[in-house]
């Protein structure tokens, strides 16, 4: 594992021991993304079954480049049940924007499955997205990634006595 690596998962590491846990379908996630492309991920639940996702990373596929990408995801947890946790499946649609020497804007389709933990306020997820490429030619491209992210706890205006 590389430096850079090491470090960011110390990072994510040490913050997750200062927060308390909270549900993994709300709220705000932070974590990383590997795979093509590699690098960090968020995603920001609407509701119990929708949210959006965003990533900037760093692709090695073709030429060095930086990829930022963002997807509105619907969640479906009816299709597998699992012991402990929830395993929903999900579909989305989004866009992405990659940094080259001729800069390349796709619309992205995105399916793939998430792991929510029941005790810890973590998922991890596997995607794949195939990218239609609309800029600056069309194209069919393939994305795909393994994750995890750690959510944070929702901030309210204040506590209230019960």
């Amino acid at each position: 594992m590389s430096t850079h690596r090491r470090a960011l998962v110390l990072a994510v590491f040490l913050i997750a021991l200062g927060f308390p846990a909270t549900a993994q379908d709300s709220g705000l996630g932070l974590g990383v993304i590997v795979g093509e492309p590699t690098g960090v991920s968020a995603k920001l639940w609407l509701s119990g079954n929708s949210a959006i996702d965003a990533a900037a990373a760093w692709s090695f596929a073709r030429e060095p480049s930086v990829t930022l990408h963002g997807d509105y995801l619907l969640h479906f947890y009816e299709l597998i049940q699992v012991e402990r946790g929830r395993l929903p499946f999900y579909l989305g649609l989004g866009g992405s924007f990659t940094f080259l020497t001729e800069p390349e804007v796709g619309i992205r389709f995105v399916a793939g499955a998430c792991y929510l933990f029941e005790a810890f306020p973590m998922d991890i997820f596997l995607e794949i997205a195939p990218t239609f490429l609309i800029l600056p030619g069309t194209a069919l491209d393939f994305a795909g990634a393994l994750g995890a992210r750690y959510f944070f706890p929702a901030r309210s205006g204040g506590d209230k006595a019960r």
